[in-house]
């Protein structure tokens, strides 16, 4: 496991305009290369032992392992949810030069 491991990181969002804001945030922090704001879609879930229908907007945040802790710092402080989903997982593989470059734009030197 290196610290250059790239990783694609989600989460979801009440509405577009949080998605957008906080995509935005990730990117101009320098912990995200590139995020995808999705199409609304429809969460059920079981929340506090009541069954839950949500619309939600997903995220599709592209990070290494050495700029996750300062980006789940950054989700948890922005995320309007009591409890944010944030799942990373690891990326096995891809097209070589598109993970150096998302390894690139989140080396600390990128923050803008």
């Amino acid at each position: 496991m290196s610290e250059q491991e790239v990783l694609l990181v989600i989460t979801n969002l009440p509405d577009r305009a949080a998605a957008e804001r906080i995509a935005e945030s990730l990117v101009a922090e320098g912990v995200a290369a590139c995020v995808n704001v999705l199409a609304e879609c429809t969460s059920i879930y079981r929340w506090q032992g009541k069954l839950e229908h949500a619309n939600e907007v997903p995220l599709l945040i592209k990070s290494t392992r050495a700029a996750y802790p300062q980006l789940e710092s950054v989700l948890r402080k922005l995320h309007p949810y009591e409890l944010p989903e944030i799942i990373a997982l690891p990326v096995s593989a891809g097209l070589p030069e598109y993970l150096n470059w998302v390894v690139q734009e989140t080396s600390p030197k990128k923050a803008i």
